[in-house]
């Protein structure tokens, strides 16, 4: 009876279940990442200290948009600090336009504002 031998695989072992994830940073970027696993206690390779600095990145929660209360309290300011800065020489209606021109904002901004 004949001994069956496995045949050998070809190329490297796998390392890792997990799918690859590659990207390119910034000589800079790298650096800092470099120097956050220097200070960490295990001091991480940068593969894995690049995976910690983005898990920590995905468990911070982001800022909520400011509620109705919070944008409608931010115009009052807004208004108050325009009207000690305003023009006392000019027409009130001139004043009142250039005060509500700076309140509405650019143009540009208008669409990021409509959900305040």
């Amino acid at each position: 009876m004949s001994i069956k031998a496995k045949p050998k695989k070809r190329g490297r072992p796998a390392t890792g279940r997990d799918p690859m994830m590659g990207f390119r940073a910034a000589p800079v970027l790298r650096a800092s990442i470099v120097k956050w696993a220097e200070n960490q206690p295990d001091i991480p390779t940068l593969s894995e200290a690049t995976r910690r600095l983005v898990e920590l990145g995905l468990t911070v929660k982001s800022a909520a948009r400011p509620t109705a209360k919070a944008a409608a309290r931010a115009a009052e300011l807004a208004a108050k600090a325009i009207d000690k800065h305003a023009d006392t020489s000019a027409p009130s209606a001139e004043r009142e336009s250039r005060k509500n021109r700076l309140l509405e904002g650019p143009s540009v901004f208008w669409d990021v504002r409509k959900g305040m």
